[in-house]
């Protein structure tokens, strides 16, 4: 067994309790209230921001040129390919830089990226790759499901967000870091892919939190 088809097996329950979160089903169906959406998307700006760190640092630790560049090449599409949906949603919405610059990092953002951030500093690269594979695999099944929702793709407001997550571009870096995780992770011990079990569970819980976290529009009590 792959090291990913094992890690699925252990988020997958998780991921697809997402599907029925009113902000995701929401999105999917077209009803979601907008100034949710609008605070969503600042806060996700700012993830993007510090998820792009986490290939940074890819980057930094690689023992090749081609995983240099390929980790590179992953940082533009953050950057770039994904943040451009961000940049055009953020323009529809009259969310300015200033506006960004003067909302607080959620703590709950702030704790779910600190943690990748802290897993990519502190560990290797498998268990970098598997920090980050949480929220791109879990986008990825969120694009397959709602392209299954009659007229989704084709909402005036929310299209080009599913159109973003089912696009053949998205779809294919996620594949690349799911092999990723594979390669890097290649002859490991059973400790080691228990490290990785956590790890995987651990951001898809903060993932839930988001979304959580978004629908509120503010932090979340968790005592």
């Amino acid at each position: 067994m792959k090291t990913t088809e094992r890690l699925l097996k252990k988020a997958l329950p998780i991921w697809e309790s997402y599907y029925s979160h009113p902000f995701v089903s929401g999105i999917g169906d077209g009803t979601l209230p907008v100034e949710k959406f609008q605070y969503y998307m600042i806060q996700d700006h700012k993830y993007l921001m510090q998820y792009a760190k986490v290939f940074a640092m890819g980057v930094v630790k690689s023992s090749s040129e081609s995983d240099m560049r390929l980790f590179s090449d992953l940082i533009t599409a953050t950057l770039d390919t994904e943040n451009a949906v961000h940049q055009s949603y953020l323009k529809q919405l009259g969310i300015t830089r200033e506006m960004i610059d003067q909302t607080p990092m959620c703590l709950n953002n702030e704790s779910y990226t600190n943690y990748m951030i802290s897993i990519a500093l502190k560990e290797g690269m498998a268990e970098l790759a598997t920090a980050v594979l949480a929220c791109s695999w879990s986008y990825k099944l969120i694009g397959d499901h709602m392209e299954e929702i009659p007229g989704s793709k084709d909402h005036p407001f929310y299209g080009s967000w599913i159109n973003t997550y089912t696009s053949q571009g998205f779809r294919d870096c996620n594949d690349v870091m799911i092999d990723l995780v594979d390669r890097f992770s290649e002859g490991y011990s059973e400790e080691k892919l228990l490290n990785l079990d956590q790890i995987i569970v651990n951001c898809s819980k903060y993932e839930y939190q988001f979304w959580e976290m978004a629908w509120k529009q503010g932090e979340l009590y968790l005592p």
